[in-house]
């Protein structure tokens, strides 16, 4: 589980992750583009395929190759890990009421 916090950890990578849930599906080229456009963030391409390679080893993303093109797309099958291991409860879960 280490590796998925430090995957998650990154802003950069949680930008990407954020860029994939509105637009799955994306190139390299592609995710690039909108990280310098919507975040103002001037990685390298270098720099953000690291990102997408630490972001695939988590589990959080993978990959589909069509032609000289590779596809990266979403999985958030890893994150139920968490929920799983730290069950989110309402705020009365403990018998307890809510402060005001």
């Amino acid at each position: 589980m280490a590796d998925l916090f430090r995957a998650l950890a990154d802003p950069t990578r949680r930008a990407i992750l954020d860029e994939l849930v509105d637009r799955d599906g994306q190139t390299l080229f592609e995710l690039c583009t909108r990280l310098v456009t919507k975040y103002q963030l001037g990685s390298s391409r270098q720099a953000v395929s690291q990102h997408l390679a630490v972001l695939e080893d988590a589990g959080l993303l993978h990959t589909r190759r069509e032609g000289r093109y590779k596809f990266h797309h979403l999985d958030t099958r890893r994150l139920r890990e968490i929920t799983d291991r730290w069950p989110v409860r309402g705020p009365h879960h403990d018998g307890e009421e809510e402060a005001p």
